[in-house]
């Protein structure tokens, strides 16, 4: 396994960042600002994670995906820890919005994010088409927040 940090043609991981936010104009609004890490298993791409820096301490993931033949290996878990060491000493926090969805949030719960807030209707009111996640029609945006500085992989 191996984690690489894209800074260019961001655009060629659009069909696994589409697996993460399934409107192609959403991911297009944070792409070119965005700095991809591309986890690949040998020479095959897993998952990816789009990082986005907000202000002056903090960062936000825009997009963690992973194809769904490398779910439950851990991708995701390599990803987010591989971001939060890469920024410990340059931002104080990551962010992340999701919807509401009791597996993911229970996933960023366990690995140290806590909700911070929730905009009201926001995959509604920006998406299309109703986002359906586990049978459920996502409405809310909710935010998670964790501290990174000295951050250390227990």
């Amino acid at each position: 396994m191996k984690i690489y940090e894209i800074t260019t043609n961001q655009f060629d991981y659009m069909d696994i960042l589409l697996i993460g936010d399934e409107e192609e104009k959403m991911v297009n609004k944070y792409l070119k600002e965005s700095t991809i890490f591309a986890l690949y298993e040998g020479k095959i791409l897993a998952a990816v994670c789009a990082v986005v820096e907000t202000n002056s301490d903090t960062v936000e993931i825009k997009n963690l995906a992973t194809y769904p033949e490398y779910r439950n290996k851990g991708y995701a878990t390599e990803l987010i820890d591989f971001v939060c060491d890469k920024y410990k000493n340059t931002f104080q926090y990551i962010i992340l919005g999701t919807g509401e969805n009791e597996k993911t949030l229970n996933f960023y719960k366990k690995r140290g994010f806590v909700e911070t807030h929730r905009i009201k209707n926001f995959f509604v009111d920006n998406y299309s088409h109703p986002i359906i996640e586990n049978g459920k029609q996502l409405k809310d945006m909710i935010y998670l927040k964790k501290s990174i500085t000295g951050y250390s992989k227990i």
